[in-house]
C-alpha cells in the first residue's frame, strides 16, 4: 500500500467515527450535495481543507449520488516556503489542484481598519469567480465543527448578536453560486490526529499580519480568546462544546426577545396579548 493508499484508508477505518461518519452525517443532514453537481473545492493549504478535499474525493468514487470536482487553490501572496508546502501536498495526497493568483495579501496589509474581515471578504469573491469561471455551482470551504460554536461565542461576547455559521449560503454576489461546508460536524481535534498519525505536515495561517502580531506577543484574535475560553470551561464540563453547537439548533423563539427575518426585526411584544401563559 503506498503513502497516499494508507492516508484514504485512515479516513474510512481509523477515523470513520470521528470523521467520515460526521462528515455523512452533515452531507447527509443539511443536503449540501445534489445530482450533478459541480463543487469547486477550496484549498487553503491547511490541514482542514485538504482533508475536506480527500473526503469529498472518497464520497464522489463510493457515494451513490454523481457529482464533479474541482480542486483549487488561490495564492493570496503566499511566500515561496508555503506555497511549495501546499504543492507537495497536493501531489502526496494525489490532489489534481489548479492554482491561481491573487494580490489580497498585499492589498489588506495596509488596512488599518479590520484587515482580516476584508481579506475574508475578498478571498471569497475570488473563490467565487474562479469557481464560476470553471463551470461550478458551489464553492466547498473547510470549516470545522469548532469554528462554528467559536462564531456562536464570538457573536454574542463581542458584538451582542445570537450568529452562526451557517452549513450552507446562497451567494448574494455570485448569481447560481452556493458556499457548503462538509466538516460542519467534524471536530478540530479529530482532524487534527488524523494529520499526525499520517505524519503530515500543513501551512497553519500565513497572513503576514496574524504573524506579526504573534512575533510582537499579542493575542493573535478574538477567536483564539474564544477557543481559549471554551478549553477551560470544557474542563468542568466536557459537553460545553456539543452544548454550543445544539443551541444553534434549539433555538426558542417563544424565548426569544427579538430577532430578525429577512432583515425585518421582530419582537415578543408583537404577539404577546394573544399567547397564552407559559408557565416556568
Amino acid at each position: 500500500m503506498d503513502r497516499t493508499a494508507g492516508i484514504e484508508r485512515s479516513i474510512i477505518k481509523k477515523y470513520r467515527k470521528d470523521i467520515w461518519n460526521k462528515f455523512i452525517e452533515a452531507v447527509t443532514k443539511y443536503k449540501l450535495i445534489n445530482k450533478n453537481d459541480k463543487i469547486a473545492v477550496c484549498i487553503s493549504g491547511g490541514k482542514d481543507s485538504f482533508l475536506m478535499a480527500k473526503l469529498l474525493e472518497e464520497l464522489q468514487k463510493h457515494g451513490h449520488t454523481p457529482f464533479s470536482l474541482e480542486y483549487i487553490v488561490m495564492n493570496p501572496g503566499y511566500n515561496k516556503e508555503n506555497s511549495d508546502k501546499i504543492k507537495e501536498n497536493a501531489e502526496i495526497l494525489k490532489l489534481p489542484v489548479k492554482i491561481f493568483e491573487s494580490d489580497i495579501f498585499a492589498v489588506t496589509e495596509n488596512m488599518g481598519d479590520n484587515p482580516c474581515y476584508m481579506c475574508a471578504r475578498m478571498r471569497r469573491g475570488h473563490l467565487y469567480n474562479y469557481a464560476k469561471s470553471l463551470g461550478c455551482n458551489k464553492i466547498a470551504l473547510g470549516h470545522h465543527f469548532n469554528d462554528m460554536i467559536e462564531t456562536v461565542l464570538m457573536g454574542m461576547l463581542y458584538s451582542g448578536q445570537f450568529n452562526t455559521m451557517m452549513p450552507k449560503l446562497h451567494s448574494a454576489n455570485f448569481e447560481g453560486m452556493e458556499l457548503i461546508r462538509p466538516l460542519y460536524c467534524v471536530k478540530e481535534e479529530s482532524i487534527i490526529s488524523w494529520a499526525k498519525y499520517n505524519n503530515l505536515q500543513f501551512i497553519a495561517c500565513a497572513c503576514r499580519l496574524t504573524k506579526a502580531t504573534a512575533l510582537n506577543g499579542e493575542q493573535s484574535s478574538y477567536r483564539l480568546k474564544v477557543k481559549n475560553l471554551i478549553k477551560e470551561l470544557k474542563k468542568d464540563n466536557s459537553l460545553v462544546d456539543i452544548n454550543i453547537f445544539k443551541s444553534a439548533h434549539g433555538v426558542n423563539l417563544d424565548q426569544i426577545i427579538e430577532y430578525k427575518k429577512d432583515g425585518v426585526k421582530h419582537s415578543f411584544l408583537e404577539n404577546y396579548e394573544n399567547n397564552s401563559c407559559i408557565k416556568k
